[in-house]
C-alpha cells in the first residue's frame, strides 16, 4: 500500500494544483462552471497565494492529491483534496500541517451550504466564529477558527 506524504509546494506543482482545484470545486459545486474561472484562479494562485502563503501538498505515488494554503496571519485560504481521496486521511493531515505552521491559531471561511466541509472542520477542532459573505462570489460563508 502506498503512503501519502506531505511536502512543500514547488513551482513545478502549479499545473497539477490548478487542475486539482478545478476538478475538486467542480465536484463540490456542479452547477458552477469552474472551467470559466481557470484564468482568474491561475492569476489569483500566482499573485495572491504562492507569494503570500505557505503551501503544503500531499502526494501519493508521485501524484498530487491535495494541498493547503496558510498565510502568516493563520488564514487558511484553500484546503483542496482530490475527490478520489475524500474520506482518507489526506485532508486531516493537511489541516494538521496548517495548525503546525500556525500554532497560535487558524481561521478560514467555508461556504454555508457546504455541510460536508463544515462537519469536517468541526471534527478537526474548528468552531464557528461568525458569518460573512465571500467577496468574490457573494455567497454566504461561515467563519471558523481553531485555537490551541
Amino acid at each position: 500500500m502506498s503512503t501519502l506524504r506531505l511536502r512543500p509546494y514547488e513551482a513545478a506543482d502549479e499545473a497539477a494544483a490548478i487542475d486539482l482545484w478545478h476538478c475538486t470545486w467542480q465536484r463540490a459545486y456542479p452547477q458552477i462552471d469552474f472551467a470559466a474561472r481557470l484564468d482568474w484562479w491561475r492569476e489569483r494562485w500566482r499573485k495572491d497565494l504562492v507569494p503570500k502563503a505557505q503551501i503544503v501538498v500531499s502526494e501519493q505515488d508521485g501524484t498530487l492529491t491535495g494541498f493547503v494554503t496558510i498565510d502568516a496571519d493563520g488564514y487558511l485560504d484553500q484546503l483542496v483534496v482530490d475527490p478520489h481521496h475524500w474520506g482518507s486521511d489526506a485532508a486531516r493531515l493537511l489541516v494538521d500541517e496548517a495548525k503546525r505552521l500556525s500554532p497560535s491559531g487558524v481561521t478560514l471561511l467555508v461556504n454555508k451550504d457546504n455541510a460536508r466541509a463544515i462537519r469536517f472542520y468541526e471534527r478537526n477542532g474548528f468552531a464557528p466564529a461568525g458569518d460573512d459573505v465571500n467577496p468574490t462570489s457573494g455567497r454566504p460563508v461561515l467563519k471558523m477558527a481553531w485555537r490551541p
